[in-house]
């Protein structure tokens, strides 16, 4: 039995319920899902202005859940915002983030991959973090569908008829052998556009989710996790108690 909570770190449960089912539908026997979003905040995360605005409540989450029990922690945003913070504050739990997991998992399926962003200000992000991750020469391009967020469900046919022209520009022309879908509200259109191109497509809530489910058995199983050595070096409690962090 392990417990996974998905975080959405957006200030609206809006998509709180069709994740929550979603996940239910494709976790483990013994896995228990629970989806949060924050009390207030933006709607969505398209400028670094509003990740640093959620940071601090979604880190507060994080180490929350550990103290709850929890084994793993998805952070809901293709961004990542946070992602290494929050493997400072916890000890035992892991904590996971869509573009890390979606670029790892696509570099083992092909020699390249691409990415389908919403908006081209998505794009010099989302670099950075493929170059931090060790991913710099994996990407073979990204693709944007010059579309916020919140007007990816308007019109779903729509939304599936552009990813498709991109990842067929990604395959054809950019030689990606694998396309991530790089926005977790770009859930539900996977299978189509997988049936259309005929490469995988990874889709940003079926695989950090499913990597977390992965890590916290390597964690359980064998004692494999964050390590605490150097880079996620944890706070001293006893400074967090003295400055109220805790």
């Amino acid at each position: 039995m392990s417990k996974i909570l998905w975080i959405n770190p957006i200030g609206t449960d809006a998509f709180d319920k069709v994740i929550k089912d979603g996940l239910m539908q494709i976790k483990q026997d013994g896995t228990e899902v629970e989806v949060v979003s924050l009390k207030k905040g933006p709607k969505h995360l398209e400028y670094r202005y509003y990740e640093a605005l959620v940071i601090p409540e979604l880190l507060q989450i994080i180490r929350q859940a550990e103290k709850d029990g929890y084994d793993g922690a998805v952070i809901g945003c293709f961004y990542d915002l946070g992602l290494h913070d929050a493997r400072e504050i916890v000890e035992n739990m892991v904590v996971t983030a869509p573009a890390e997991a979606c670029g790892h998992i696509a570099a083992t399926m092909g020699y390249k991959f691409s990415v389908v962003v919403t908006e081209d200000l998505c794009i010099p992000q989302m670099a950075d973090n493929f170059t931090s991750y060790g991913l710099k020469d994996k990407v073979a391009s990204f693709k944007s569908l010059k579309m916020g967020v919140h007007d990816l469900h308007k019109d779903e046919r729509l939304t599936i008829q552009k990813i498709k022209e991109k990842a067929k520009e990604a395959v054809e022309n950019d030689l990606a052998e694998v396309v991530i879908l790089g926005c977790t509200i770009q859930f539900g259109f996977y299978k189509e556009i997988q049936d259309f191109i005929k490469v995988p497509v990874i889709d940003a809530i079926i695989a950090p989710f499913k990597y977390t489910e992965f890590l916290v058995e390597l964690k359980n199983r064998f004692g494999w996790t964050h390590s605490k050595k150097y880079g996620f070096q944890s706070p001293p409690i006893s400074e967090m108690i003295e400055w109220g962090l805790d």
